[in-house]
């Protein structure tokens, strides 16, 4: 018998349960096995397990064969937006969670939910645990709009509106009024077009997603027929993409319906631009000004749906009826000064008033601090960092939009983490980053947390959700149907 295959048969398997150790002899030994010196490998902790969490995870795993790294998530169930924030008729753009599975069931990767860092443990308690703790909890505010009226009932956040339809369970009381015939959504992002094309979609194409039962529901009752989308600025400083945008002009049983004057000068402009950009304006105007095909045409003659961009407008206040609750909004009409991106729209003092009984802020999310120990700018509402590392905070990275604010799509967010990865494994390659001390790492964390009575979720608890999940959406034609509170949750993951 080899020497190999000698020490594996001597190994008693269960003094080892639940450790992360076993795949190390495909690691030829190399790093840092759980089960021989794990006390001695450096540690990393990291705070949030969306794209930004996972992203930093994956790239430091990769890089180095001695490093352990711990998720934690305040939530019982991973993946954060991926989960919570894709449009449940995006089912591609959910697939990147396959590949966090894989980080996530790495030798070298604990997941540890329904840890609320900041309450449940102290970010100096990870601290003390970890040689490095990385904060990647996204940006879980919202953006006030501002404006008079915006507290009536009716008026609610883009944010909140797409976490109760993606079942995020802060936001399950929701229950939108989808009575009225208009909506206006503040805000021209990929967001605001995701939600307008929720709203006026067929039930048919949203009951074979993962779209949660009373949204769905909802919708099904819903007599929104007419969504206006409003943005300050003018066509060629949308901030949506052409794919969100193809998806709006080819909705089934939807029409556009645009200002022609919002689109002037804007052919000329049209050689100046930027490839991306200049694809993107054509579109508009062809949507806009071009007469379609005869097969278009009776498509959208036979729409019952209306959608459009408003340009040159900005939110003033939001008018109420006698029973508080929104009843139209009132929009300053803007002009441009400057060009291109970095044109600034300026008020002309002319007003005009839209009848609607809901309006969507989809003007951004934001971050919140999350321990009175982490630097935080309240103004840019960011962790002040460089390139990831916190600044006068040795051993604190953060990456995602805790590092940059809520900009981009995943494909950014995974190269802002991998570069804040890269700025933790060369602090640590160059000393800066001391790792040569033992830490406890998850072992003294879990002992503090049970003391505490919080009961951790592991990543096998996970899948015990995720596969009930996915047997009850298979019974109704879905990919999954999400459980929707935290206690359902925490009950399949003990069973």
């Amino acid at each position: 018998m080899s020497g190999y295959k000698l020490l594996f048969s001597q190994l008693k398997l269960s003094t080892f349960r639940g450790t992360r150790w076993t795949s190390r002899f495909h690691e030829g030994f190399g790093g840092c096995g759980k089960a021989f010196l794990s006390s001695n490998c450096p540690k990393v902790c990291i705070v949030g397990s969306g794209p930004a969490g996972f992203y930093t995870a994956q790239h430091i795993i990769k890089a180095r064969q001695d490093v352990e790294v711990d998720i934690y998530e305040r939530l019982p169930v991973p993946f954060g937006l991926v989960r919570f924030g894709v449009a449940p008729d995006h089912p591609e753009v959910k697939n990147v969670m396959n590949t966090f599975t894989q980080t996530a069931k790495h030798s070298r990767c604990g997941f540890y939910g329904n840890v609320n860092v900041g309450s449940d443990v102290s970010v100096s308690e990870l601290q003390q645990a970890y040689h490095a703790v990385v904060l990647s909890y996204g940006a879980e505010g919202n953006k006030s709009v501002g404006v008079p009226g915006e507290d009536l009932a009716g008026v609610l956040s883009a944010k909140d509106l797409v976490g109760w339809y993606n079942g995020l369970p802060n936001c399950r009381e929701l229950s939108p009024d989808l009575t009225c015939e208009t909506a206006v959504i503040l805000g021209q992002g990929n967001v605001a077009l995701d939600v307008a094309r929720i709203l006026l979609s067929p039930i048919d194409i949203l009951k074979k997603t993962d779209i949660t039962r009373p949204a769905l529901e909802a919708l099904a009752e819903s007599r929104v027929r007419r969504v206006l989308i409003v943005g300050r600025r003018g066509p060629m400083q949308v901030a949506c993409t052409i794919k969100e945008l193809r998806e709006m002009v080819n909705l089934p049983g939807s029409r556009p319906e645009m200002v022609a004057a919002d689109f002037e000068g804007v052919t000329e402009a049209l050689k100046d631009l930027p490839r991306a950009r200049k694809r993107l304006t054509e579109l508009m105007l062809k949507t806009a000004l071009e007469i379609p095909s005869e097969k278009v045409q009776e498509r959208r003659k036979n729409a019952s749906r209306i959608w459009g961009f408003r340009f040159f407008r900005s939110p003033v206040e939001v008018l109420g009826n006698p029973n508080h609750r929104v009843a139209g909004i009132r929009l300053a009409v803007n002009r441009l000064e400057g060009s291109g991106e970095g044109s600034q729209a300026v008020v002309t003092g002319e007003v005009e008033d839209v009848n609607c009984g809901l309006i969507i802020s989809s003007i951004g999310y934001k971050s919140l601090p999350i321990d009175p120990s982490v630097p935080f700018d309240s103004r840019k509402a960011i962790v002040p960092n460089s390139m990831g590392r916190v600044q006068q905070a040795a051993g604190l990275y953060c990456s995602g939009w805790l590092k940059t604010g809520p900009t981009g799509v995943i494909a950014t967010t995974m190269n802002n983490s991998f570069d804040t990865a890269k700025s933790l494994l060369e602090d640590m390659d160059s000393g800066t980053l001391d790792v040569s001390a033992p830490k406890t790492g998850s072992q003294s964390i879990r002992t503090l947390l049970d003391k505490r009575g919080v009961k951790l979720v592991t990543f096998s608890d996970w899948e015990k959700i995720d596969k009930l999940e996915t047997r009850r959406g298979e019974a109704c034609g879905k990919p999954r149907e999400k459980l929707l509170t935290v206690e359902e949750m925490l009950n399949v993951a003990r069973t």
